[in-house]
């Protein structure tokens, strides 16, 4: 048993398709219109969506889970304003099953799940987790069940997910908002980022023996330029203030533990990982 644990933990980026939105969303006021350009255009950008999965000793960890497979078209879960504006691409292999599959990992297999947060391009396949502990924020989870209870069918909570989360009887541990910097696994520890750009924002930050740090920041910093700095906050935001808090609390983990920050959608630095068909981190 004391070898199983002083095995390395193994890291894989799995590339789950890519979406598309105006980059307003992203960047929000990104490119304003002035007396000299008053129809200055609007940018519809495509960028990555991506799950980690942690093969660690203590358990399997997987971070986010993705857009639900069947999430577009007429009989889909999505609203049809909601495909509209974020349509997701996805061929069958960037399915986050069939990712797993490919490392020879069942849904069952999966200790914990850590949910940044709970919007259509995170949490789409958390269904499919029931014997993990899912992990999310308090606020969060609150919120996106107000969401269903209220019957709200466009968004960026989506009814047909929650719903298959209640059907499925998942298992939840929410973090409140005064706990930080817990400890999930040796190496691994639960960040608390608030509110910002959704209700209540998690991460992660991990500490490789190969790789170095790592921090998961996920869509509380969406790209390199949403970092800066100057911090530039996107246009879907519940909290400006609490956004550049966490940004400026990631800055500063990152320069204390000497951390890489993994943005949530960057598709520069998506192209730079090494994905989980090619290998993995350690």
């Amino acid at each position: 048993m004391a070898n199983k644990l002083n095995a390395n933990p193994k890291l894989y980026v799995m590339d789950n398709g890519r979406m598309k939105m105006d980059k307003n969303w992203m960047i929000a006021m990104h490119n304003p219109a002035t007396m000299e350009n008053p129809n200055a255009p609007a940018e519809f950008v495509e960028f990555p969506v991506y799950t980690v999965l942690i093969d660690h000793p203590e358990g399997k960890i997987l971070f986010d889970t993705a857009c639900n497979p069947n999430s577009m078209g007429a009989e889909g879960r999505w609203g049809k304003a909601t495909q509209q504006m974020f349509p997701i691409d996805m061929a069958e292999e960037c399915y986050l099953h069939n990712r797993l599959e490919e490392l020879k990992v069942r849904a069952e297999d999966i200790k914990f799940v850590v949910a940044s947060h709970l919007h259509l391009d995170h949490a789409g396949c958390l269904e499919l987790f029931t014997n993990a502990t899912i992990i999310v924020h308090e606020d969060e989870l609150n919120g996106a069940l107000q969401t269903y209870a209220r019957n709200q069918k466009e968004g960026a909570y989506i009814w047909g997910d929650i719903d298959a989360w209640i059907k499925n009887n998942l298992q939840w541990k929410t973090i409140k908002r005064s706990e930080d910097n817990l400890q999930l696994a040796e190496g691994i520890n639960i960040l608390n980022f608030g509110s910002g750009h959704a209700w209540g924002m998690l991460g992660l930050q991990i500490n490789m023996p190969e790789t170095g740090g790592i921090i998961l920041a996920s869509d509380a910093i969406y790209t390199a330029e949403s970092y800066g700095p100057p911090i530039k906050p996107p246009g879907i935001i519940y909290d400006s203030l609490g956004y550049a808090n966490a940004v400026e609390k990631i800055r500063r983990i990152a320069n204390l533990t000497n951390s890489q920050v993994w943005f949530g959608h960057d598709a520069d630095q998506f192209k730079s990982f090494r994905k989980s068909t090619e290998g993995y981190y350690e």
